[in-house]
């Protein structure tokens, strides 16, 4: 018998305070009946005794408190699950918006998952190939990595989102002699976004073909709090079931998880919780490790879910509380830079700032190529060098600089061009990365290059 009650106390905006409740549980499911038989959904954030607390899917618009009946359904929010859920559109909630045909559920899984034991966890190792240079060559994305995007407002991130998530739908175990193809599905969320964004994402997925292997979730700026708090959520247990119970190796899109955040300040402020750094709540860490965590590769099973979280960094400021706590519970960040933006490059990545912990693990011998870690770090110490011949030749003049250190000058122009430069269309291999890193390296004599073996120079810079 399911629990249900009429004794509604007060409603303040989403949040609904009932009485007779004594029964409720923490994050059950609760259907909202009006006079006009209208049904709303919520569910319980807090109890008390015998009062509830609900926070509304939805407006709470038309409520009559001494009509309204509230019934508690005993379970929590949960995904209907199947082989067929590749290639669809759902919204924030998990409920298809794309006008296919009716999900027949295979199963029935809580969104409210747990993060992987560390014990059971397996260490990323294998290569993924996004098709863009700057993360494929010196920022390199790892099967089971969490490795979020750091962007700013106006900046291309949602074109740097799609386009990882269209071209990196294949995994090779060796990119060197492309063998052994397997299958790599998407789930991308998107978090708080405008309809055009909606359009732009959907539209994106459709006119590549990408939509056959991906999964999208899309929550709009117009609804309520609570559901962008259930859209991440609900991607990655979708991510878990394709990944862990059908095997597949899994790509996570989370866009934008700044909206994410501020929804849960204004959940924390409704609830009138003690705020923590710049009014957000003091649990924020903990909130979005138990999401983060939940990727990774786990022993004795064949699929994998890879994270990439993307977020807008309020003025740009990496110390803000979101970019800040992301950036200790991941393994690296690709940080988008305004001023390559300004000067018309795509994608902006900042190849000083951004980094990939994993990213020795995942490159080399029977992973990319031999000479790949080689080649990096020469590449990385080349342009490190060049912005600080840069930053000199402000102060004292192109004129003043030494014959080698125009060189490096040079190659940091001719760097942001040929190398971080390229079209969103553009899907690089991981071969043609290299290959363009040696083109741009041959500027320099073989012996200002102190990072690359002997037997490599002689093989790749001839």
């Amino acid at each position: 018998m399911l629990l249900e009650t009429q004794n509604i106390k007060s409603v303040t905006g989403p949040l609904v305070f009932v009485g007779d409740a004594r029964g409720a549980k923490y994050e059950e499911l609760v259907e909202i009946k009006l006079s006009n038989g209208e049904k709303k959904l919520g569910k319980v954030l807090e109890i008390e005794e015998d009062t509830a607390l609900i926070q509304l899917f939805e407006e709470s618009r038309g409520i009559d408190t001494s009509t309204t009946r509230v019934r508690f359904l005993n379970r929590t929010v949960t995904l209907a699950v199947s082989r067929t859920i590749l290639g669809r559109v759902f919204d924030g909630l998990g409920r298809p918006i794309d006008d296919g045909p009716e999900i027949v559920p295979e199963a029935r899984i809580d969104i409210n998952g747990n993060p992987i034991n560390p014990y059971a966890r397996d260490y990323p190792r294998e290569f993924i190939q996004t098709g863009i240079s700057s993360i494929d060559g010196l920022n390199t994305l790892v099967r089971g990595q969490k490795l979020p995007i750091f962007s700013g407002f106006g900046l291309p991130h949602k074109e740097l989102a799609t386009q990882i998530a269209r071209q990196a739908t294949v995994l090779k175990s060796d990119r060197a002699t492309n063998e052994e193809s397997e299958e790599f599905a998407v789930v991308f969320a998107a978090i708080g976004i405008t309809f055009e964004e909606a359009n732009f994402f959907i539209s994106e997925f459709k006119k590549t073909g990408a939509l056959a292997r991906s999964v999208l979730f899309i929550n709009l700026a117009e609804h309520p709090a609570i559901e962008r708090i259930a859209t991440p959520r609900l991607a990655l247990t979708c991510a878990e079931y394709l990944a862990f119970e059908l095997d597949k190796h899994v790509l996570v899109i989370l866009s934008d998880m700044t909206n994410y955040c501020e929804a849960l300040r204004e959940i924390a402020a409704a609830r009138k919780e003690v705020p923590g750094r710049r009014g957000y709540p003091g649990y924020l860490y903990t909130d979005l490790a138990s999401l983060y965590e939940r990727a990774g590769r786990i022993k004795n099973k064949k699929g994998s879910i890879t994270l990439m979280p993307v977020l807008s960094m309020p003025e740009d400021d990496k110390t803000h509380p979101i970019p800040d706590l992301t950036g200790y519970i991941t393994e690296g960040q690709i940080v988008l830079s305004r001023e390559l933006h300004r000067k018309g490059i795509y994608p902006p990545i900042d190849i000083m700032a951004s980094l990939s912990r994993l990213r020795d693990k995942g490159i080399g011998k029977d992973r990319t190529r031999e000479d790949h870690p080689d080649w990096a770090n020469q590449l990385f110490a080349c342009y490190a060098r060049g912005k600080e011949v840069e930053e000199l030749a402000i102060v004292l003049g192109e004129a003043a600089l030494e014959e080698i250190d125009r060189t490096y000058l040079k190659f940091v122009n001719e760097f942001e061009k040929k190398f971080v430069q390229q079209s969103i269309t553009e899907n690089r291999s991981i071969i043609q990365t290299l290959q363009i890193g040696y083109e741009l390296l041959k500027m320099f004599p073989k012996e200002e290059l102190k990072r690359i073996r002997p037997e490599f120079k002689d093989k790749w810079l001839k």
